[in-house]
């Protein structure tokens, strides 16, 4: 659960290092999450909870796309690599670098923690 604060307290910080562990635990938190609010919503059939679910995306959009950077950062790519996600079977490889551990000396984007 720190991970995920920490992750929020960071949400617009594009900058620096996030390891594999705060990266997972992020996405955890977030499935974990909106699985809980499609369930209520499932079971509801209430707009009102659909709106919901809308606006979490769209509110943790930023959070998300800062610490995938980040966690790019971490294993030496460029935060642009994320692109890649978009092309069929490019996004394999970015899946790739986000389960890579992190790379052990000082990089551009800071040192290791």
């Amino acid at each position: 659960m720190n991970e995920f604060k920490l992750a929020l307290r960071n949400y617009a910080n594009f900058d620096g290092r996030s390891t594999r562990k705060e990266y997972w635990m992020y996405i955890l938190f977030y499935v974990l999450i909106l699985f809980g609010l499609l369930i209520i919503d499932n079971f509801m059939n209430n707009s009102i909870i659909g709106i919901v679910v809308g606006l979490f995306q769209i509110v943790f959009i930023i959070p998300s796309l800062s610490i995938a950077v980040r966690r790019l950062h971490d294993v030496n790519k460029n935060g642009w690599f994320l692109l890649l996600s978009f092309i069929p079977l490019a996004n394999l490889y970015i899946l790739y670098l986000l389960v890579q551990s992190s790379s052990s000396s000082s990089n551009r984007w800071g040192a290791t923690r």
